[in-house]
């Protein structure tokens, strides 16, 4: 019986240890799409405009992928705060 008890804590244990690790992941991907969600859809459109043989529209997506890119790299080098964390430029 006492055999059951602890096999049984051992696997909760290491249930949370797996939710937790889950958790920080969502955490850390919600900060990168954050930040980078807007140039990755861009390229994605470019990626589709092309295959479509819409060169025009390729173009134009992938100069807004551009523009998205170095606007998240100026976010990522500003400085934040507490007070400044949520606010966006």
């Amino acid at each position: 019986m006492k055999m059951n008890a602890s096999l049984r804590h051992a696997r909760g244990q290491g249930m949370t240890e797996y939710i937790i690790i889950v958790a920080l992941i969502a955490v850390a991907a919600i900060g990168v799409f954050k930040y980078f969600g807007q140039t990755a859809t861009a390229q994605a459109g470019a990626a589709a405009a092309a295959l479509a043989g819409n060169s025009n529209a390729a173009k134009t997506a992938a100069t807004a992928a551009k523009t998205a890119s170095g606007a998240a790299q100026n976010e990522s080098t500003t400085a934040k705060t507490m007070a400044t964390f949520s606010r966006t430029n």
